[in-house]
């Protein structure tokens, strides 16, 4: 099969290009947000090819995969066939709807050419979506490995943009919830706040590991894959009981609550206790490979596209 999609979202295309079809990313001089290419922070097949517009009218696609709505418009000009009528193609949406709950209407509502594929069933049930078909295929990701040291009596935190983001990302809890642990905080700008920021994903899981618990303070987001890393790794989890989050971390693998000294509390107490901490993140391990395994995901994106372009 010949996907055509954006590089969008790095560590959920690391994840569906390493499945048995040619992958087929635009590329602009600029490499900017609609010509991004291939990645050049993690490890993608030779699968993988990029293209500059002008090319793309030529290629034989059998499927677009879309994930913004100016995409649509994108994709008819450059292609000069309309998503969903000439040419099979659905709608990944990653994100959790923002606004008011009366107004969380999605762009693509009522477009029965198109699927809406979420990827998460928290994201399926908040979003409108109207007469338009809808798909939940949760995450997977590219098993790091069991990486878990947990030597270091501190806690990881990974958060892209936490001042721009603040409030929903749960920056401004980083204070309280670190009362009595020190956190090390990684991500995209996490330099602004002190933070360590554009390692290498390899580096990253490393660095990660090496800490004794994983925090996760997101007030509203998907489902931060950071967290399913982290799980995979083998890192027990503190987190906030928002979105998707209890469904994710079973109460084996972490400590999840919306109450702020629970969570300060748990953090203090993994930290102290370390079999108790790697006892939980082997629990964690074991969850994260049951529901969010490379397998399952491909296989789920296999049995979709094969419906869409029938």
């Amino acid at each position: 099969m010949r996907v055509l999609l954006w590089h969008v979202h790095g560590s959920w295309t690391t994840a569906f290009v390493q499945g048995a079809h040619e992958y087929f990313l635009p590329v602009l001089p600029d490499r900017g947000a609609d010509g991004l290419g291939r990645a050049r922070t993690w490890r993608w097949p030779d699968t993988v090819r990029e293209l500059p517009p002008e090319r793309l009218r030529r290629e034989p696609l059998d499927v677009v995969v879309l994930q913004r709505p100016h995409e649509l418009q994108l994709a008819e000009r450059w292609l000069g066939r309309r998503p969903g009528r000439d040419v099979p193609a659905v709608f990944l949406e990653h994100n959790a709807p923002q606004g008011r709950i009366a107004e969380m209407r999605h762009a693509v509502a009522d477009r029965p050419e198109l699927t809406v594929v979420h990827v998460t069933h928290f994201n399926a049930l908040f979003w409108d979506t109207g007469g338009t078909p809808t798909r939940v295929i949760e995450h997977g990701i590219v098993d790091p490995g069991e990486r878990y040291t947990g030597e270091l009596p501190r806690a990881a935190v990974v958060i892209n943009e936490p001042r721009r983001r603040g409030r929903v990302t749960g920056t401004d809890l980083l204070g309280a919830l670190g009362a009595d642990v020190p956190l090390d905080l990684f991500g995209m700008k996490a330099a602004e706040l002190g933070g360590i920021e554009d390692l290498p994903q390899a580096r990253l899981h490393e660095e990660m590991g090496r800490r004794r618990v994983y925090l996760h303070p997101i007030r509203w987001t998907s489902l931060g894959l950071s967290l399913i890393e982290a799980m995979h790794l083998g890192m027990p989890v503190v987190a906030l009981a928002t979105t998707e989050v209890p469904e994710a971390v079973p109460p084996e693998a972490g400590i999840v609550s919306t109450r702020v000294d629970v969570l300060r509390d748990g953090l203090r107490r993994l930290v102290e206790d370390r079999e108790q901490a790697r006892l939980m993140g082997k629990a964690a391990r074991a969850a994260a490979l049951a529901r969010y395994g490379l397998g399952r995901f491909l296989a789920d994106w296999d049995a979709l596209l094969a419906e869409v372009i029938r």
